[in-house]
């Protein structure tokens, strides 16, 4: 067994026993060709992550954090290597596997609301590519108005939100469609600090309310060890695992937890990992 898989493990464990493997890269490898030379992304690298486990990529600026969850979505095919989601080949070939890119959502740093859609209808326009009739998707849009926190704006306009709102939106609509895993690129980058605390509170009673899978990526030590089950921290371009961190205190969190000497302590280890990089 790989420390990569002990330590899956040993999250499992503490996460509740959950077994498993949500998401597989086996030797998943990107490079990309520029018109100055080839740029090693991403070395081979395996990663699992565990039904209902949250984990939170780590690294510095180019480290491949979000090349690899855009692997990981299908945004990307790896240039070696295989990715398996619940079960199923992500790629056959040129074509992506439709069962397996259907079990995630996704929500990036920028909301990406459409600004001639309501909330409701932003948040609903999954379900009507889908073929849902207005009545559900409608109905569907306010049940995650309401578990996202935003209920009574359902009517507004994004221009209308602050920013914090729009990305509680925009987690409402990568949920609309009940997905198994959640992939979100620092979707809290753009926001002050104080906002930024209180969207980790409420992603996390999100996360524990609808059972999905996350990965997170993240530029902040101490978002990441919040959140995270298990923290992977990668090694500078091309990435590569430099150490994976298991994350053990008791869910629900809250920002107190930032105060505590071991919580210190975690995000002292992991910045010094990061300034000898």
């Amino acid at each position: 067994m790989s420390a990569i898989e002990e330590a899956a493990n040993s999250a499992a464990a503490v996460s509740g026993g959950a077994s498993k493997i949500e998401i597989e890269l086996d030797q998943v490898e990107k490079i990309f060709q520029t018109d100055e030379g080839d740029v090693h992304a991403v070395a081979k690298t395996d990663i699992n992550v565990r039904q209902r486990e949250f984990v939170v990529l780590l690294g510095p600026s180019g480290c491949g954090k979000t090349t690899i969850l855009r692997m990981v979505s299908g945004l990307l095919k790896p240039t070696s290597g295989n990715v398996r989601v619940a079960g199923h080949e992500l790629w056959h070939g040129d074509t992506r596997d439709r069962e397996a890119v259907q079990e995630m959502g996704i929500v990036f740093q920028e909301a990406n609301l459409f600004p001639w859609l309501s909330i409701e209808k932003n948040i609903a326009l999954p379900l009507k590519l889908r073929k849902q009739s207005k009545a559900k998707r409608l109905k569907k849009a306010h049940e995650l108005c309401e578990l996202v926190g935003i209920t009574g704006f359902e009517k507004r306009w994004p221009r209308e939100l602050s920013g914090g709102m729009r990305q509680r939106a925009a987690i409402a609509r990568a949920l609309s469609y009940d997905p198994e895993i959640l992939l979100m690129d620092e979707p809290f980058g753009a926001l002050d600090a104080m906002t930024r605390d209180q969207m980790n509170i409420e992603l996390q009673r999100i996360w524990e309310t609808s059972g999905c899978t996350i990965i997170f990526v993240t530029h902040s030590i101490p978002e990441a060890v919040f959140l995270a089950d298990r923290i992977i921290l990668l090694s500078p371009r091309p990435g590569r695992i430099h150490s994976v961190t298991n994350v053990t205190f008791k869910r629900s969190r809250d920002m107190a937890i930032q105060t505590e000497p071991e919580f210190q302590e975690i995000v002292r280890d992991l910045r010094r990992q990061l300034e000898s990089m």
